[in-house]
């Protein structure tokens, strides 16, 4: 599977939409909001006051949120220029995602978007506001040389650039059966496999970022994580354990073959905060100077349930990958077996995934 080609978060403003679906990403940057708003004053300050500030959203989606943040950004080096009698400068954002993703929809906002800025901005300057996509992957080169002084990815990191080589044998057969992510009966090699696609990708990820980002830029990035060693929880691991029961249903059921279900395997992997930090200090162009662990609340909009909400926006998610490798056919039933299994199982236990937000800084 061609991950560049084939996955996206859904696009447009319909019920199974990223748009609609994407309020526990919001609720989890929102929880930082104070990091990334010192990272913010930081870099603009440490940068010398620069006339020209570029911006870059990495894995921006198409929903309300990267617009959310990127107003934010600009509406605190705006009050940092006025404090400091420096006038505003002008504002280079950058939106990056794969080029499946839905851009439209997030320029389809941008007059509105505009003129809250404007109207928000106590008669500052607001013409000096330029914005663009760049669609293609974050693993590899996006932006000229020396263009960013800050860089902000939420909930987009724990997505790998590909499925991991090494989940089949030498005759092509998946070794990792009756599961799509690392699980307690997942050979020793699985778990292997995926910890070297990780650090091959976020290497790269640092590699890239650092002929882009000024000397004493700054990245803020959220992602989801886990605790120690032990790629098995009741965290990330175990929602992907439950989608892998609901898949296990359907071939119950005989809407999917068993043999589908150990073909698929998914471009995730969760660090823990070690795997983080070695990559960092490995690829040697950013300091560390902050990385957090945290836990969404566990607070659902309106009287949906806690498992029909978490469907919903793995669904936003997943949808593309699952419908591209298992046909459209069996979302609804999949969706409604997971909503009812997540609901079962927290009852009984709390589900913990944990995320962690992370400040590098340039050399």
């Amino acid at each position: 599977m061609d991950i560049e080609k084939v996955f996206h978060m859904n696009g447009g403003i319909g019920n199974n939409s990223y748009a609609k679906n994407s309020h526990l990403q919001k609720k989890g940057s929102d929880m930082v909001k104070h990091i990334t708003m010192e990272a913010i004053e930081q870099v603009y300050l440490s940068t010398g006051t620069p006339a020209s500030f570029g911006i870059a959203d990495l894995g921006c989606s198409s929903g309300p949120n990267s617009l959310s943040i990127v107003k934010e950004i600009i509406q605190a080096v705006q009050s940092l220029s006025s404090s400091h009698l420096q006038p505003p400068p002008e504002f280079r954002v950058y939106l990056n995602d794969l080029p499946t993703n839905d851009f439209n929809s997030i320029f389809k906002a941008l007059p509105d978007f505009c003129r809250e800025l404007q109207n928000e901005g106590k008669n500052q300057n607001p013409s000096g506001f330029f914005i663009g996509a760049y669609p293609g992957s974050f693993y590899q080169r996006l932006f000229p040389n020396n263009c960013l002084h800050f860089v902000y990815s939420s909930y987009s990191l724990h997505w790998l650039s590909r499925v991991p080589e090494g989940l089949r044998n030498e005759l092509g057969e998946p070794l990792n059966r009756g599961t799509i992510y690392i699980s307690e009966r997942s050979p020793i090699s699985i778990a292997e496999a995926y910890v070297k696609q990780f650090r091959r990708d976020f290497w790269e990820f640092l590699r890239k970022r650092a002929e882009e980002v000024v000397s004493g830029g700054r990245m803020v990035l959220i992602l989801l994580g886990r605790d120690g060693a032990d790629h098995v929880d009741r965290g990330n691991s175990f929602l992907w354990h439950l989608l892998a029961r609901a898949f296990a249903i359907l071939v119950s059921q005989g809407k999917v073959k068993e043999e589908e279900v150990d073909r698929y395997d998914v471009n995730f992997y969760a660090p823990n905060k070690e795997e983080i930090e070695e990559e960092v200090k490995r690829e040697g162009s950013f300091g560390l100077e902050r990385i957090e662990k945290f836990e969404l609340e566990k607070k659902v909009k309106n009287s949906e349930s806690y498992g029909k909400e978490v469907a919903k926006t793995v669904r936003a998610i997943q949808e593309s990958m699952i419908s591209h490798h298992f046909g459209d056919a069996i979302l609804e039933s999949l969706f409604h077996n997971y909503g009812t299994i997540l609901d079962e199982e927290s009852a009984k236990q709390d589900i913990k995934p944990i995320s962690f937000v992370i400040v590098l800084t340039k050399f």
